[in-house]
C-alpha cells in the first residue's frame, strides 16, 4: 500500500515514515508538511492511505480530509478514494466525532510506538483485502469490517483489542494447517503472551480448537487451528 504521511513537523514526519517502512507492505511515497501540501500530493500521488494530523499550520486535518472527500466525488475517472488514518495529538471529544463524521477509517493519538502504528496499518491492509475478497456481504462480513463485533464473540473481555482480534484471526485464517503460540506472535509481530492470549480466547469462544503435541521431555505443545 502507498502511503502519504502529513505532519507539521519535519522529524515526527520522518519517524512515522520510518514506522510505516518498516511494516511489510507498505512504502511511503509522499511527505506533506501543510494541508494545501497534503492536497496536491494527494491528487498528485493517489495514495492508498493517509496518516493524518489534525493540527496544521493553513488548516486543520478534518478541514483536509473534507476537501479531499470533496475531489472525489467531482473527479470523473472513478478512482479509488484514499482511506484516511488520523495521528494526532488531538484529544477532544468533537474533534474525534468530526473526522468520523468525515470520513476517516481510525483516529490514533500520540504519542505511540511503533507497534501501535504498525497494528493500526496491518488491520487497514486487512480491511482492504476482506473487501476486495467480497461479492456479496453476510452481516457478520459487515460487522467486522465495521468494528461493531471482533471475530468470535459479539463483544472482546477487557484488554483484548478488536484490531489484535483481528490480526490473529487473518494470521489463523491464512496459515495451512494448525500454529503454536509463538508461531503466531512471529506471523503478527506480537509477544507470545500476547498471542496466547487471543488464541485461548478463539479456543473458549469455539472459533479455534487447540490440540497437544508431545515432546521428548517437558510440557507438550498447544497447537490451535480454526474450526470448520
Amino acid at each position: 500500500m502507498n502511503v502519504l504521511v502529513v505532519d507539521d513537523d519535519f522529524m515526527v514526519a520522518k519517524l512515522h515514515s520510518r514506522y510505516v517502512s518498516a511494516t511489510e507492505g507498505f512504502r511511503v511515497v509522499g511527505v506533506a508538511h501543510s494541508g494545501a501540501d497534503a492536497l496536491r500530493a494527494a491528487e498528485r500521488l493517489r495514495p492508498d492511505l493517509i496518516l493524518l494530523d489534525v493540527y496544521l499550520p493553513d488548516m486543520d486535518g478534518i478541514s483536509v480530509l473534507r476537501e479531499l472527500r470533496a475531489a472525489e466525488e467531482r473527479d470523473e475517472d472513478g478512482r479509488p478514494s484514499a482511506d484516511v488514518l488520523f495521528i494526532t495529538a488531538a484529544r477532544d471529544a468533537g474533534t474525534v466525532r468530526s473526522a468520523l463524521r468525515a470520513g476517516a477509517l481510525h483516529y490514533l493519538i500520540k504519542p505511540f510506538n511503533q507497534a501501535a502504528l504498525q497494528e493500526q496499518l496491518r488491520h487497514v491492509a486487512s480491511l482492504r483485502a476482506r473487501l476486495d475478497q467480497l461479492e456479496e456481504a453476510r452481516q457478520e462480513d459487515v460487522d467486522r469490517i465495521f468494528g461493531t463485533r471482533p471475530p468470535g464473540s459479539r463483544e472482546l473481555p477487557k484488554g483484548l483489542a478488536a484490531h489484535t482480534a483481528e490480526l490473529v484471526d487473518r494470521i489463523l485464517r491464512e496459515h495451512a494447517g494448525d500454529l503454536s503460540a509463538s508461531e503466531c506472535a512471529e506471523a503478527g509481530s506480537l509477544s507470545r503472551v500476547s498471542a496466547r492470549r487471543y488464541l485461548e480466547y478463539f479456543v473458549e469462544t469455539g472459533r479455534v480448537k487447540v490440540t497437544l503435541r508431545y515432546g521428548g521431555t517437558g510440557r507438550p505443545e498447544r497447537r490451535y487451528r480454526l474450526v470448520g
